[in-house]
This record gives structure tokens, C-alpha cells and sequence, in this order.
């Protein structure tokens, strides 16, 4: 490709012009890193990593403030998940005060509906609701924040995305092809937005039957290091399929804190 003063200058002008219109990033206050949980398609196991992330970071340095927000607005599980309920107070400036357990300051909109109530929503309420939970939190000092992401490549992963500085994406996903082909995408959107994808999580990996420990691959072996192979990313973990992590998730005692010790 030609360099030169003039070619130069035409890059900058396209950029430029690709930039205008985008909103600027402006940080959350208080927060110091935001990670971003994504996949491509429901049911992949990301509430569940997301979770089981806060709670590890928290876990892995005492000294650590974390934080969880449920950016899935049609689909909020992190209450049920965290184990808690009820509405958020406001401070004197009229900002919400994320719900605590664990250590792990939490905000969904979980929080401020009924627990069986649908959102019927057209997409531009779910935009406000998602800047109010962005901006409209007092999250007191953070080093991490954590965003479990709805599934997909929507509007609410490219306003996260477009509005916040976001340290990195991980991407989760099942072995399986049809959830790899959303995975792909789902990483390949955040590359489009500048945001660093730290690496790919492989869920629900293998299952050992717990009478004669024989072990399956229900959803297909090693699909998803395929992948990080062929983008260049890495594995971050293998998680198998295994009740102890649904149930703990189920009843709001997620595994990382409720059974430090085990394999899971």
C-alpha cells in the first residue's frame, strides 16, 4: 500500500469521518477496569461465568473491589444467581446504590421489576435503561467492574461498547458449531469496536457421568480452541459440564464461593 504525506492525510481524514457521529467514550466514575462477559448466543453458560469471574477476582486479591452489572435487560439472572433481592436505594444525588453479596457489588434491572414481570420493550427503552444502569449507579471505588452482556451483536454491545473504555471482552462459548459460529462473531464485533478480546472460555466442555466416571463431550471436543486457534486468541478456561454448577448458580451460592476446593 502506497505511504506517503498524501495517503497520509487521507487515512486521517477517513478516520476522521468514520469517527463523527460515534459517541465519545467517558469512563464510569469510580471504576477503574471494566471487563466485558459476551457469547453469540443464549444459553452458552455466560451469566454463570460472569458470576463465577466477579467472584474469583474478588477471591484471588482480598485487596480488590469488584463489582457485577446485568446488562441483559430481557433476561436479568444475576439476582437469582447472587442471591438477592429487592429494590436499590437512591444517594442524595439521586443514584442507585448496587445490592451487596459476597463482597460483590451488583445492579440489574432484575432489581427494579417484579421477579415474573416480561419487558416488553421496543429497543430504544432498553438503550435508556441500559445508559441509566451505566451511568445512573454509584459504584463508590472499583478496580473491576464486570458486565455479563445479553447474547448477540445488538444494540446494547455496541452502546456498552461505543460509550465505556473497556479493558477486554471474554468471549464464552460450547464446543458445539452452532454456538462457535455466533462465538466468531461475537469476537469479531468487539475487534470491530476496538475493544481487546482477552481470550475465549470453553463451557460446558466434557461430562463425566458421576456413577462410572466415563466421560462425554455431549456438545463436541476442543471446538472452541479450534476457534482460538484460527483468530489468534487465547483459552482462558475449560469448564465442564457439571451439576455442582448449576445448582450452586440455581440457588445462589455460586460454586467459586460456596466450594472453593473442587475440581469445578
Amino acid at each position: 500500500q502506497p505511504s506517503g504525506p498524501a495517503e497520509e492525510a487521507l487515512r486521517d481524514r477517513r478516520a476522521r469521518l468514520q469517527s463523527r457521529g460515534l459517541p465519545r467514550q467517558k469512563p464510569i466514575e469510580g471504576v477503574k477496569q471494566v471487563v466485558v462477559v459476551a457469547s453469540g448466543k443464549g444459553g452458552v453458560g455466560k451469566s454463570t461465568t460472569a458470576v463465577n469471574i466477579a467472584l474469583a477476582l474478588a477471591a484471588n486479591d482480598s485487596t480488590k473491589e469488584v463489582g457485577l452489572l446485568d446488562a441483559d435487560i430481557y433476561g436479568p439472572s444475576i439476582p437469582k444467581m447472587m442471591n438477592l433481592k429487592g429494590n436499590p436505594e437512591l444517594t442524595p444525588k439521586n443514584l442507585m446504590r448496587p445490592l451487596k453479596n459476597y463482597g460483590i457489588a451488583c445492579m440489574s434491572m432484575g432489581f427494579l421489576i417484579e421477579e415474573t414481570a416480561p419487558i416488553v420493550w421496543r429497543g430504544l427503552m432498553v438503550m435508556s435503561a441500559v445508559e441509566k444502569l451505566l451511568r445512573q449507579v454509584d459504584w463508590g471505588q472499583l478496580d473491576y467492574l464486570v458486565i455479563d452482556m445479553p447474547p448477540g451483536t445488538g444494540d446494547v454491545q455496541l452502546s456498552v461498547s461505543q460509550n465505556i473504555p473497556i479493558a477486554g471482552a471474554v468471549i464464552i462459548s460450547t464446543p458445539q458449531d452452532v454456538a462457535l459460529l455466533d462465538a466468531r462473531k461475537g469476537a469479531e464485533m468487539f475487534r470491530k469496536v476496538h475493544v481487546p478480546v482477552l481470550g475465549l472460555v470453553q463451557n460446558m466442555s466434557v461430562f463425566q457421568c458421576p456413577k462410572c466416571k466415563h466421560e462425554t463431550h455431549i456438545f463436541g471436543a476442543d471446538g472452541v480452541r479450534d476457534l482460538a486457534k484460527t483468530l489468534g486468541l487465547d483459552i482462558l478456561g475449560d469448564i465442564p459440564l457439571h451439576v455442582n454448577i448449576r445448582e450452586t448458580c440455581d440457588s445462589g451460592q455460586p460454586v467459586v464461593i460456596s466450594q472453593p476446593e473442587s475440581d469445578a
